[in-house]
């Protein structure tokens, strides 16, 4: 058992052991599911002090037949694709077990064992290579987030749950679908043996075949991400979910759809993706506006940060989707970057409800007063999240804008209004909670943070500043394997049969690298 293999098994072990813990001993669950997480977030730092940034190919690799007939494989490994997405998984498990310790006081072992079955999934969706196994790990991440919305969730939560398990099995039963076809096609279920053999020209699909199969995972991703406008259930998602569960669901899940974007879509179908590309673009620039826009008018802190998503993660299609080296890699970092500005977002929106037992913005007002350092943090968290210089975001977003521009000049001049956007409803959020009159209810219910709320929140404003400034601690590894990626998308045969206006991408793409 390799140094993944044990981070994928520490979470699972952590959830069957929690099981046996007697119920009524609430705080030894609390410790022992916050030190199982501590141990699996340095074993993926161990992942990364072991990762060799320069090499494109697969590492910490382990392949054995786990059912022969049919040939599945527990096949599993580590890039620059999957590396921080893991090292983000273990990152934040801890995070929202700390801001869950005195927010859960009904069924606390059940609640405190679904987060690490949640990071085991995650985990496991990030490193699996052979397609059933990835298939697996996603169905398992569905079950954990679908009790915590529907058991410790809001007033709406079974709603909110059931329509969040809903539109994912739609996603999840197309890509089955899919998957099973390839499978009819190559004998096997392992990503890297289908994928040399559609390179090799040992099996082929028609131009159908490939449009259908792309479609078939392109939704599923879509779904997940979520793309306009198969957004509707995310809203809902995040305001009934409690804290914890908006934290992973934003910061980490939503990341999903977007690796199976780049890990599978593009290497699979890679002519079906170039000629898809005009389309998917233009919903990602509709997202993003659209997210915005909608984010701006919205009386409920938590729905505008979950519509912010929808506008951010819109600019990671474009990315995928410009086909470019620089769109790539943002669309990668700012995968990252989402994941630890909204997620700090999230988990500030959590403390002021603690505080005030309302997510109305309405209710708030003049809590800069009351809390000083709550509302520093969340002005730099704020900044963050709209793209300031110096903060990680705008490193994404950059890349990002650049990218499209080499692909399409006029996609980057559309998207370039969700950042002006991005800044109108933050910044105007920002000052109706924090500044004005100061209430008799919020001063009486508004202490600033104590010591376990510094604990959660002060490790994200370092990496916000961190990935800010030193960028190039993760994009290495990011680079290397999105180059790679980049070359399985152009073959010779995809380029002979390119649309004109997929020819601009391409020609955007060489011109990138």
């Amino acid at each position: 058992m390799n140094l993944l293999e044990l981070l994928i098994a520490l979470p699972a072990a952590g959830f069957l052991v929690t099981l046996f813990i007697p119920r009524t001993q609430e705080q030894i669950v609390r410790l022992f599911t916050l030190a199982v997480s501590l141990l699996a977030f340095a074993l993926s730092l161990g992942l990364v002090a072991g990762f060799e940034s320069g090499k494109a190919g697969l590492q910490f690799v382990d392949n054995i037949v786990w059912i022969a007939n049919p040939d599945i494989h527990w096949h599993v490994g580590v890039d620059g694709l999957s590396l921080w997405l893991i090292v983000l998984s273990a990152f934040l498990t801890p995070i929202a077990i700390l801001i869950s310790w005195r927010y859960i006081h009904k069924q606390v072992k059940e609640f405190f064992a679904f987060l690490l079955l949640l990071e085991f999934g995650l985990v496991g969706v990030f490193a699996a290579w052979d397609l059933f196994l990835f298939y697996v790990f996603w169905e398992v991440v569905l079950v954990p987030m679908y009790f915590l919305i529907g058991i410790w969730g809001h007033d709406r939560r079974i709603y909110a749950a059931v329509k969040f398990f809903l539109y994912t099995m739609v996603g999840s039963v197309l890509m089955l679908a899919a998957i099973i076809y390839l499978y009819t096609l190559a004998g096997t279920f392992d990503y890297a043996t289908i994928l040399e053999l559609l390179r090799g020209g040992r099996i082929g699909l028609s131009h159908t075949e490939e449009t259908l199969l792309f479609l078939a995972f392109f939704f599923a991703f879509a779904i997940k991400v979520p793309l306009f406008p198969l957004h509707t259930w995310l809203p809902d998602a995040h305001v009934e979910a409690p804290t914890a569960g908006s934290l992973m669901l934003a910061s980490v899940m939503l990341k999903m759809g977007t690796y199976g974007l780049v890990r599978f879509c593009l290497p699979l179908f890679p002519l079906a993706a170039r000629e898809n590309a005009y389309w998917i673009n233009i919903l990602a620039i509709i997202g993003i506006i659209y997210g915005a826009l909608i984010a701006m008018v919205q009386p409920n802190m938590k729905k505008l940060v979950a519509y912010s998503s929808v506008s951010h993660l819109g600019f990671v299609v474009l990315g995928i989707f410009s086909f470019t080296q620089l769109g790539l890699d943002g669309a990668v970092y700012q995968m990252l970057n989402h994941g630890i500005s909204t997620g700090a977002l999230f988990v500030l929106v959590g403390f002021l409800y603690e505080r005030r037992h309302s997510l109305a913005i309405k209710d708030f007002g003049g809590v800069a007063t009351a809390a000083p350092w709550l509302a520093i943090v969340f002005l730099i968290t704020t900044l963050a999240s709209i793209g300031l210089p110096m903060l990680n975001n705008f490193v994404g977003e950059f890349l990002i804008l650049q990218g499209a521009a080499q692909a399409k000049f006029i996609w980057t001049a559309f998207a370039a209004i969700g950042v002006i956007l991005s800044a109108c409803y933050m910044l105007w959020m920002y000052q109706r909670v924090f500044f004005g009159s100061l209430s008799d209810e919020v001063k009486h219910h508004m202490p600033d943070f104590n010591l376990r709320e510094w604990v959660c929140i002060a490790p994200l404003v370092v990496m916000m500043v961190w990935m800010g400034m030193y960028s190039q601690t993760f994009l290495p590894a990011v680079s290397a394997t999105n180059a790679h990626i980049l070359d399985q998308t152009a073959p010779a045969s995809a380029s002979l049969r390119l649309s004109p206006s997929v020819g601009g991408l391409n020609g955007g793409h060489l011109h990138a690298r």
